[in-house]
């Protein structure tokens, strides 16, 4: 069974394969109609499943859109309707599921849930967002990079604020694709060791750097994401405000970065926190390339794990 649970739990050349096959694709449409299927439209007669416990925009929409591209049909599930795990345990679901269709995405809270799901279905699963880790995205973002610098092999790359999921993903994609990893933030924010220990394990430098100025030169990429989730109490969102203040993504922390160092944001984004629009819709940013390009990615993830 070829799932796509994390970016280290995929082989490299695997995970290079994907990246090639999503340019391919994204070149492809270049100019094309938006409503138009692909070429080979290697999803006919495939339904996927996709699973939203936690809301979403660009995974609902990139997912759907992608599917929808590849000639396949989806059947859009949230929480409150399938009640994951609630009354029926998840083996239980992930079973009936593989009866009904050919691929499962799923967007949740706890990791659990997913590695329970992938353990007990028959179709492919698809990790698309946890609180661990968010690894479509980060394969979008090094999409995003190499269509614009090149290789990011050798490359700095800088994260600034929460070492949350999606900074989990960046270190393991680090190890996997070989470029180093700065991160600066307060330390009680800091990555768990597990995922530094990876890249390291790997062979690329991972810092963790306190002064973000210090922590930005030499930048090839400077990532940001949002301080506070939606479902945060107010005391957390001040203290979360109070904590990474210093760490915010602006013209002067910027200016200590190389030239050409690009600027990236998953999204949504609360502008004048976590970065400046300054910086969100300045020269270096790509932030709407990248929201492109899960769907790229997504789709050549989706051809991965079907093996279409």
């Amino acid at each position: 069974m070829t799932h796509f649970l994390d970016i280290h739990k995929t082989d490299p050349d695997a995970l290079r394969d994907v990246l090639t096959q999503a340019q391919a694709m994204k070149d492809a449409r270049m100019g094309q109609p938006k409503g138009r299927l692909d070429a080979d439209a290697a999803l006919a007669g495939h339904m996927v499943a996709l699973i939203f416990e936690k809301p979403s925009t660009r995974t609902r929409v990139s997912f759907d859109v992608g599917v929808r591209q590849l000639g396949g049909e989806t059947l859009v599930l949230t929480g409150s309707e399938m009640q994951l795990g609630h009354g029926e345990t998840i083996g239980d679901t992930a079973k009936v599921l593989s009866r009904y269709v050919d691929l499962i995405m799923i967007r949740t809270f706890e990791e659990e849930a997913l590695l329970e799901l992938a353990d007990y279905a028959t179709v492919p699963v698809i990790n698309g967002l946890t609180n661990r880790t968010h690894p479509c995205q980060i394969m979008a973002d090094v999409m995003t990079f190499e269509e614009h610098r090149g290789p990011i092999k050798g490359k700095r790359v800088v994260w600034a604020g929460d070492g949350n999921n999606v900074c989990a993903s960046f270190l393991h994609a680090a190890g996997q694709f070989g470029f180093d990893m700065v991160v600066t933030g307060p330390e009680a924010l800091d990555p768990e060791p597990e995922f530094i220990d990876f890249a390291r394990q790997r062979g690329v430098s991972v810092e963790l750097i306190r002064d973000p100025a210090l922590a930005v030169k030499d930048a090839d990429l400077v990532v940001a994401d949002t301080w506070v989730s939606m479902h945060d109490s107010q005391s957390t969102k001040e203290r979360r405000h109070n904590q990474l203040g210093r760490y915010q993504v602006n013209a002067e922390l910027m200016s200590h970065a190389k030239p050409d160092a690009l600027f990236m944001h998953c999204l949504p984004a609360h502008r004048g926190e976590e970065a400046t629009n300054k910086v969100m819709d300045g020269p270096n940013s790509v932030i709407f390339d990248e929201a492109e390009n899960r769907l790229h990615a997504q789709k050549a993830i989706m051809r991965h794990c079907l093996r279409v």
